[in-house]
């Protein structure tokens, strides 16, 4: 998990909406087992497209105020933001291809 940060209320700001690299975040609960499943394919997309994708966790239990503001509604929610925007969102355990192409991420670089 060496490429994915915890997001939190304090530097959510600072690392998603002033990044200026696209940001993966993947709002998420321990207890959630289709959480649990995506997990290892959210890792693998941080490590094939480091440089080009920041991505980050949000456990929306800590952090129910950012879940909010997303507009999370089921979990897991993966949200790709640019500039600070939320652009493509994909919501529950999804096969890496599909979390790829859903979010738009193979023009982002990295592994195809």
């Amino acid at each position: 998990m060496d490429n994915v940060i915890t997001l939190t209320s304090e530097n959510f700001d600072e690392k998603v909406v002033r990044s200026g690299t696209p940001v993966l975040v993947d709002y998420w609960a321990p207890w959630c087992g289709p959480c649990r499943a995506v997990s290892p394919l959210v890792e693998e997309i941080a490590g094939e497209r480091a440089g080009n994708l920041v991505v980050g966790k949000v456990n929306v239990d800590e952090e129910p105020d950012l879940a909010v503001r997303a507009g999370v509604q089921g979990i897991p929610t993966l949200v790709l933001y640019q500039d600070g925007v939320p652009v493509r969102q994909t919501v529950g355990a999804l096969p890496k291809r599909k979390i790829e192409k859903s979010l738009g991420l193979r023009n982002l670089g990295g592994a195809a």
